[in-house]
């Protein structure tokens, strides 16, 4: 088969086919990860990430492949999570922004939009690494120019992006010492691969045999991954607008004659009518989701510029229960005032322990989330909305979160600060460093300046046997993790924290706060703080229960 021209409705395809590939084998991804630690969540992010992009995809087909492009932009960009779903949203980021205007594409500009999306992915990361999902898709960008030069058929072309994109995956360890290391290739530029295959697969008439049926809904992925909404922390009668409503606005010429379409004025007129805004827009349509007592007069307003579709308004008071029954990401403290605050400071983590600490020192909003769960751009974004606040400052607490913060933060009108904490000691540390009356400025130099200040070790448990920084791991042995690197390994728990502690303490350490885990028992606890007082009798010890999976122990050392 020889297709020399691609419309919106062919690529649509492709990229449905492409989420699917990437659904079946998100797994498999995951268990890619470096570390043998049980978070490897590559897979299910870049998962998430591309089926949030797909199902935008699937509310937008048609002819003109520029606008089936936007829409997948839009899709994976709200959807992202993780540092490789990120990635992957401003690889299409790029693409799309290249074949816009174009209502068909021929194999140059086919491969040129590759190419434009590998430099939207690389402005984007502040220090590019090589041996990565983004090398991958340089290698395979570069052979799709080279490949047009010669050949008009889309599928050729698309051929030797897949093959070169095989070929660079398989470098990755060549270029990331880990990697060999361990001896795996990069998760994220595996990812990718299996995309790219569905995009073949398609353009050549196939179906790939492990390709499910339907794509698996949003709904369903984030329940699946425990992902947890406003709703199971706040009481029905504090709902202060009921009605959930979200609508889409096709937009019509005859009306736009008498009232010019403009996001910013739609979005700032539609605000007066409820919270949780969100809008967002192309040439033809108009998507918006709002919290609001009056959702007749904010689907009157729509009808100014159009007609509408896809209207859905849920009464978010009946549903409460249920909805604390069937998800659980943000946690707010109290009811959004009308009145936006000074400051409003979100932060993320794993365990109520852990989230009620953050509140009690002045978190207003926690999003539940970490490894495994890492958040998406959309979930920041409606908790920066839900804070209601003129400044925005968020603690990641993941160095896998960072970028979908950062990315959150150039969708909203607020001024959002992203603080880059990469662990929970590192949060609380920056949060303590906050000070309500100061200036935004300087409180964004003392809490970066505050990350510093504080050491994380970690405890959990090896997922698969490996050999990593000289270290012999075995499936089921405890690690002892200090700022990210493996340091001690051992059979028996309680014997892995001690040696980790022996390690990380110094005479200058002052402060010990151990949070414990799901997986930690009271006896643990009071041998391991018995050790410590006996041990490193000049630290302060803190306990607190964080009730974290994963992880028995998490240590903060200041």
């Amino acid at each position: 088969m020889s297709i020399k021209t691609l419309d919106g409705k062919r690529f649509a395809e492709m990229v449905i086919q492409g989420a699917n590939h990437l659904s079946v084998n998100a797994k498999m991804v995951d268990a890619l990860n470096v570390f043998p630690v049980p978070d490897g969540d590559t897979g299910t992010n870049m998962n998430l990430s591309m089926t949030s992009g797909a199902k935008e995809v699937r509310n937008n087909v048609q002819e003109h492949i520029g606008k089936v492009g936007s829409a997948l932009a839009k899709g994976l960009l709200m959807g992202a999570r993780g540092n490789s779903g990120v990635i992957l949203s401003q690889l299409f980021r790029g693409f799309a922004k290249s074949i816009e205007q174009k209502s068909s594409i021929n194999s140059k500009e086919f491969a040129a939009a590759f190419e434009a999306g590998v430099e939207t992915a690389y402005k984007a990361v502040m220090k590019p690494v090589e041996g990565t999902i983004l090398t991958v898709a340089k290698d395979a960008a570069k052979k799709a120019l080279a490949a047009a030069k010669n050949t008009d058929d889309i599928v050729k072309v698309m051929e030797e992006i897949v093959k070169e994109a095989k070929a660079s995956l398989n470098r990755t360890p060549e270029l990331l010492p880990v990697l060999k290391e361990v001896g795996v290739v990069d998760s994220g530029g595996q990812g990718l691969v299996l995309v790219y295959e569905g995009f073949l697969a398609e353009l050549k008439g196939e179906k790939l045999s492990d390709v499910p049926s339907s794509l698996p809904s949003m709904d369903e992925l984030v329940s699946a991954e425990h992902h947890k909404s406003v709703q199971g922390h706040i009481n029905t009668e504090d709902i202060e607008f009921g009605y959930c409503t979200e609508f889409m606005v096709k937009l019509e010429k005859d009306k736009l004659a008498n009232n010019p379409f403009n996001e910013d004025t739609f979005r700032q007129d539609l605000s007066q009518y409820g919270d949780s805004l969100l809008v967002i827009s192309d040439e033809e349509i108009v998507k918006v989701h709002i919290h609001s007592e009056q959702p007749g007069e904010c689907l009157n307003y729509g009808q100014k510029y159009g007609s509408l579709i896809k209207i859905k308004i849920e009464n978010m008071r009946e549903q409460h229960s249920s909805i604390v029954e069937a998800q659980t990401p943000l946690q707010t403290e109290t009811k959004v005032p009308k009145k936006k605050e000074e400051y409003g400071i979100i932060t993320v983590a794993m365990g109520e322990g852990i989230a009620e600490l953050f509140k009690s020192i002045g978190a207003k909003a926690v999003i539940e989330g970490g490894q495994t769960m890492n958040p998406s751009t959309e979930d920041f974004v409606k908790a920066i909305k839900e804070v209601n606040a003129k400044n925005i400052i968020i603690l990641p607490n993941n160095k896998n979160i960072i970028m979908a913060a950062q990315q959150a933060a150039e969708l909203v009108e607020e001024n959002v600060i992203v603080i880059p904490s990469k662990t929970v000691p590192q949060g609380m540390t920056a949060l303590l460093a906050f000070n309500p009356a100061a200036a935004v400025e300087d409180n964004e130099a003392n809490m970066v300046r505050a990350l510093d200040t504080v050491k994380t070790g970690q405890i959990t448990f090896a997922v698969r046997d490996t050999n990593i920084d000289g270290l012999e791991i075995e499936n089921g042995d405890f690690m002892g993790i200090a700022d990210g690197k493996i340091k001690v390994k051992n059979k028996d728990k309680l014997q892995a924290a001690k040696q980790l502690l022996d390690e990380m303490m110094t005479d200058d350490s002052e402060i010990l706060t151990i949070l414990y885990g799901e997986d930690a028992t009271e006896e643990e606890v009071e041998e391991l703080v018995a050790y410590c007082e006996e041990k490193f009798e000049d630290a302060e010890v803190e306990v607190h229960n964080g009730k974290q999976p994963l992880y028995a122990f998490i240590f903060s050392i200041e």
